[in-house]
């Protein structure tokens, strides 16, 4: 594998082009999870409600103990939005699905 193949660019959907590359492995398992536990439907979940869905579908090699999901979890978050993957349902707190 190749220095570029283990990153990915990550958006983020409120700073239209600028772009991050992250850890391949790390994304990819956030994302997975992500969209594991979003239901496809508004209202759709919590962040707090995802969170404590998609821990448990972590790899322990990659997240020992839940360490630094939360960032992971807001940055695939803010990527899938981008991508259009993930919305925003308008409510308080902020809900999130699958479009």
């Amino acid at each position: 594998m190749s220095k570029n193949d283990d990153r990915v660019e990550m958006l983020n959907v409120n700073s239209p082009g600028h772009v991050v590359r992250v850890e391949r492995a790390k994304y990819e398992a956030m994302r997975d999870a992500m969209l594991a536990v979003v239901p496809a439907e508004a209202p759709g979940l919590t962040a707090a409600e995802i969170k404590a869905r998609l821990l448990p579908l972590l790899p322990e090699a990659l997240f020992p103990g839940g360490a630094k999901a939360g960032w992971w979890q807001k940055g695939v978050q803010l990527d899938l939005e981008a991508r259009g993957q993930m919305a925003r349902a308008d409510t308080k707190p902020l809900r999130f699905y699958r479009p």
